[in-house]
């Protein structure tokens, strides 16, 4: 089955199950949801947009040359810095790591700009504040950024 039918399948037995218990709540709980749901679509879809134009304007031989082809701590900063504020999903995100490589980025580079695009949000920032609170929001952030260049170095120093 494949992973998004059994979410599916998993979700709506959750929901039946928590019906069985207390209809209300549950009720309550799937409207609530769904008008989290709908406050949030749009912010959603305008990062949508960010990503198509930043994927159809930067090629993979453009973030090589911003990131460096020899790493270093410019190419460190680059990578944390495009990763912060780039807004790429995991499925792209690695085969496009793939490509840096083969264009001769180093890994330590990839680490940090690979897991700063997973953890590190800039410009989901607004959507974090609204359901977390600015100085959470924040502190998730920094402590990402700090994680991503701790997990660089340590890339940087086992490979």
């Amino acid at each position: 089955m494949p992973k998004d039918l059994t979410l599916i399948a998993v979700t709506v037995a959750a929901i039946i199950v928590s019906a069985a218990i207390d209809r209300r709540k549950t009720v309550h709980g799937v409207r609530r949801g769904w008008r989290m749901l709908m406050n949030l679509l749009p912010q959603f879809l305008l990062l949508l947009i960010f990503v198509s134009v930043f994927l159809t304007l930067v090629s993979p031989e453009t973030l090589a040359a911003m990131l460096g082809r020899h790493g270093g701590s410019l190419g460190v900063i680059a990578a944390a810095c495009i990763g912060s504020v780039a807004l790429v999903p995991g499925p792209i995100a690695y085969p496009l790591a793939g490509m840096l490589a083969e264009s001769g980025v180093s890994l330590t580079v990839l680490a940090v700009f690979v897991t700063t695009l997973m953890m590190v949000g800039i410009l989901t920032f607004p959507v974090e504040k609204a359901y977390l609170g600015g100085r959470l929001a924040v502190l998730r952030n920094v402590l990402s950024l700090v994680g991503a260049l701790l997990i660089g170095l340590l890339v940087g120093s086992l490979l």
